[in-house]
């Protein structure tokens, strides 16, 4: 993990604002190495596999749950005993897999070019553990875009606490006032509105539910539709309501 930059917390001097983003479901397309390392894990149990279909209610809170939720979902509930050596066997065989089947949601990069260029920061929050978040990023060569990116285990409180989203933004050497998260699930939205931070949803990751029912500040279909323009916007109406 990371130390905090020396000037957390304070309103960045270079940059116009933060975008931070989800990772799974959000940034990368990873449901075909999920489901094939969720299956690895559980078979050790001798359950059957799971299918992307399940993939949406099982997500969200990082390996350990994931893995809990899956035994759970086939009536194989797991003692805390059990779950260790199943979580090590879960992230021996994601990380020696990676960056597999894994990629960037159409557009991501471009999108990410654009804001960069504009002078924005990004950042990344996830509640996959920190070192695979890490390490698949660095697979895919996409590390360099980040000032910060934690995951479930780098502080005490994950997503939706608001502690994970406003340590990734001092980490970053951000400032809430200046940031706008991206998600694609109930964590992500509720994680945002929990720090009074804007939130844009996306429709095409791992929520269960319908994102439009999490009342998300906007939603996009594509990352072509993540402009400047949306961003400052948001930011703009943050700071309205601030002054109200």
């Amino acid at each position: 993990m990371t130390p905090a930059p020396e000037n957390a917390g304070q309103a960045p001097s270079k940059n116009k604002g933060l975008v931070v983003f989800d990772l799974d479901g959000t940034l990368l397309d990873t449901h075909v190495d999920l489901v094939e390392s969720l299956n690895y894990t559980i078979a050790a149990l001798n359950l059957e596999p799971v299918t992307y279909d399940d993939l949406t209610h099982l997500v969200g809170q990082g390996a350990r749950v994931m893995i809990e939720r899956a035994c759970k979902l086939q009536g194989r509930p797991i003692s805390s005993e059990e779950l260790g050596p199943l979580v090590e066997r879960f992230v021996a065989h994601y990380s020696a897999n990676m960056p597999g089947h894994t990629e960037p949601y159409p557009g991501l990069v471009a999108a990410m070019d654009r804001l960069k260029a504009d002078g924005y920061a990004l950042a990344v929050c996830t509640n996959k553990l920190e070192g695979l978040a890490t390490g698949l990023l660095e697979k895919l060569g996409l590390t360099h875009y980040f000032e910060a990116i934690t995951g479930g285990d780098t502080f005490e409180h994950r997503k939706p606490d608001a502690r994970h989203l406003t340590g990734t933004i001092e980490r970053a050497g951000g400032h809430v006032s200046r940031s706008v998260m991206v998600g694609d699930s109930i964590n992500d939205i509720a994680v945002a509105k929990n720090a009074g931070v804007p939130v844009i949803a996306v429709p095409f990751g791992y929520s269960d539910v319908p994102v439009s029912s999490l009342a998300p500040d906007v939603i996009i279909t594509h990352y072509d539709e993540l402009t400047v323009e949306l961003v400052e916007g948001l930011l703009k109406g943050a700071e309205a309501k601030v002054a109200v």
